[in-house]
């Protein structure tokens, strides 16, 4: 099945895509998808703004969930990690 905003870079509906796809499978990932735009056509036909959430959406709603998960896989590799936050240059 070929799904077309499987393959762009950097949107919602390609991240919703591709977290979805390991755990259902890409047909379910693709219907699932599907209904997310429709109901982004109908929130449209309402009048209400789309606003696109980005490709990072899912990272950012569980930032400290997704830090965790990724220091326990690291340590279980056998590394020793310590997270420092990187300030930006100005």
């Amino acid at each position: 099945m070929y799904c077309e905003y499987a393959h762009t870079k950097h949107t919602y509906l390609s991240a919703q895509y591709w977290r979805l796809v390991a755990r259902l499978g890409k047909k379910k990932a693709a219907v699932a998808v599907g209904h997310t735009i429709l109901t982004v056509i109908f929130q449209v036909l309402q009048q209400k703004p789309y606003e696109e959430l980005g490709g990072n959406y899912f990272d950012e709603r569980e930032r400290q969930a997704v830090e965790k998960r990724l220091v326990q896989r690291l340590q279980k590799l056998g590394y020793q990690v310590s997270l420092e936050p990187v300030t930006p240059a100005a």
